[in-house]
């Protein structure tokens, strides 16, 4: 089928690309810029110019297309509430684009949604536009009455890989900073991890799977804590890794401080009772093990 993903030249939407490629679909990918589209034309991507502002590109895009898979997002954590409103509108467009056709929605999302306890696939999102997000899972749900398939591909806090940028590198980089590598409190909070190459793979069986659930998790590991993940930097930095006060993690860790003392295990039986999705990638702390995330670091030292 046509699929047009945005976010395609993304960390996750890249591998996605890939993988539908992979599997004989033809891909159209939205390009903000000039680099981007070059690299997507170089994989044999059809270019929609345009980025999440624009909606008249992105209505283009899914007007053409047999499916969607929207994965692009505004990462502005110095506005998260604008990001929210851009997050909305653009699912909104999609919405008003595929209603009645029976195409594909598939959207990011993530496992943020009931701390404390484990999350399951028929855990509803909370809805209102004043959500992280912009309540765009519960927004985008709700289009199944209006003749289009939804899907929320939850994903976990670390989508992990050689090469990634996200929350696990920025880790990584306040540890060189500050010369420690730290976790909040007691580090027994949890964070769901997924190697990228299977979350890849289970966004294309997503979409294959026309009766599949509406929900799915990206989730290869229920809930790595913060403490395994603070000792896997220091062993890879060579720095010592100690406890910071919840009430000094945003000293300590900046903007990522909010959401690094959080508990958020999440499950993916039903996910993989359903699609046949196993993991096979390496877990995370391979992953940092293997110095993906610290090599060629310059470390602060007292």
């Amino acid at each position: 089928m046509r699929v047009f993903v945005t976010g395609a030249s993304g960390w996750i939407g890249s591998a996605v690309v890939g993988e539908l490629l992979e599997a004989g679909h033809e891909v159209d990918g939205l390009a903000r810029s000039d680099a981007s589209a070059s690299a997507l034309e170089q994989r044999g991507v059809r270019v929609v110019r345009g980025d999440l502002d624009d909606l008249a590109s992105i209505r283009s895009g899914a007007d053409q297309a047999d499916a969607v898979v929207h994965l692009g997002f505004k990462h502005d954590f110095t506005d998260y509430e604008a990001s929210g409103r851009t997050e909305r509108a653009v699912v909104a467009a999609l919405g008003d684009v595929l209603a009645g056709s029976g195409r594909a929605l598939l959207l990011a999302s993530g496992v943020a949604l009931s701390p404390g306890r484990v999350l399951t696939e028929a855990d509803a999102a909370p809805g209102g536009a004043d959500l992280p997000r912009g309540g765009s899972e519960e927004l985008a749900i709700s289009f199944a009455g209006r003749g289009l398939r939804p899907v929320a591909l939850r994903f976990s806090p670390t989508v992990h890989g050689s090469g990634d940028h996200g929350f696990t590198a920025r880790l990584a980089q306040v540890a060189a900073e500050t010369g420690v590598a730290a976790y909040v409190g007691d580090g027994s909070n949890r964070w769901p991890a997924v190697h990228r190459s299977d979350a890849a793979r289970l966004v294309r069986l997503a979409l294959e799977d026309a009766s599949g659930p509406s929900v799915v998790h990206a989730v290869a590991e229920e809930g790595v804590t913060a403490r395994d993940i603070a000792e896997a930097l220091g062993r890879g930095l060579g720095v010592p890794t100690v406890s910071v006060d919840p009430a000094a993690a945003m000293e300590h860790f900046g903007w990522i401080g909010r959401f690094f003392a959080l508990d958020l295990p999440a499950s993916s039986e039903q996910t993989r009772s359903r699609l046949g999705w196993e993991p096979t990638g390496p877990t995370l702390l391979e992953d940092l093990d293997a110095g993906h995330y610290t090599r060629g670091l310059a470390v602060a030292r007292a």
